[in-house]
């Protein structure tokens, strides 16, 4: 498995555990700014790698009366000057293949949404940047089927490849994890991710809007850690009950550090 490095300062997939959190959506430069710097505290505190990640656009919402976020511009500048305030590397998602050179310029990873983990047009895109791409396991993929996402990334001279499992569709309105995924990715020979809370996501489950099992987040988490992972994600808010975006399945301040706080024991254990 050949790690990927970050802007020279983290190495996903050798080193310590590396955490990418924060919200959803980056809802404002105020919730966006007190999450980097309460989760950077956090992963000091613990020996962890932290990155910021939030996404500009959340193009696959339930309802067209979500709030998707501020758009690509001012979600870049979110971005940016969280980099800048707090010297972190940054994540966000790109939905088109027109997009990805932008967010290059801004962002350190590059995240391709599960729904679109396919699309060879956005993969050889962000591929081209050079810059480290994380893709997400479709709900709808088996995890050796991964192998194909990543060499249409590699197809570009880009080796800086992760994949992530968010769990796969179980039935309506559910999903499920299966563990040996993480197992099956990793002999893809890429650093894998386990996507703590989109994973304990109801998909529609709300009707207009995804439900959520919080409750869920912390037993799968360290399964995931006792499998074998390279990084955890996790969406983080402030107060999850007024997130604009999967409120139900993110984590407050307390939650995040208490879960991290036991997943760093388990994956020190390897």
């Amino acid at each position: 498995m050949n790690p990927v490095k970050v802007n020279d300062k983290i190495s996903i997939g050798a080193g310590p555990l590396t955490v990418i959190g924060g919200p959803c959506v980056a809802e404002s430069m105020e919730i966006c700014v007190q999450i980097a710097e309460r989760m950077k505290e956090i992963c000091a505190k613990l020996g962890l790698n932290y990155i910021f990640k939030a996404s500009f656009d959340k193009a696959n919402r339930s309802s067209v009366k979500s709030f998707r976020g501020e758009g690509m511009e001012r979600g870049l500048e979110i971005l940016s000057t969280v980099k800048k305030k707090f010297n972190l590397s940054a994540l966000t998602d790109v939905h088109e293949s027109s997009q990805a050179a932008q967010c290059a310029e801004v962002v350190d990873i590059l995240q391709i949404p599960a729904f679109l983990c396919r699309q060879t047009d956005l993969l050889v895109a962000c591929g081209e940047t050079g810059k480290p791409v994380n893709i997400k396991k479709g709900q709808f993929m088996a995890p050796k089927g991964m192998a194909g996402a990543v060499e249409k990334v590699r197809s570009t001279g880009n080796n800086k490849v992760m994949l992530t499992e968010r769990g796969t569709s179980f039935g309506y309105n559910n999903l499920v994890v299966d563990m040996r995924s993480l197992a099956i990715m990793r002999e893809i020979g890429v650093p894998v991710i386990f996507d703590a809370t989109h994973s304990v996501q109801l998909p529609g489950g709300l009707g207009n809007a995804s439900g959520g099992q919080r409750e869920f987040i912390l037993p799968l988490a360290r399964a995931a850690a006792a499998v074998g992972i390279d990084a955890i994600f996790m969406e983080v808010h402030p107060d999850p009950s007024r997130a604009l975006s999967d409120g139900p399945n993110s984590l407050d301040f307390k939650a995040a550090e208490d879960l991290l706080t036991q997943i760093r024991k388990i994956h020190e254990l390897k």
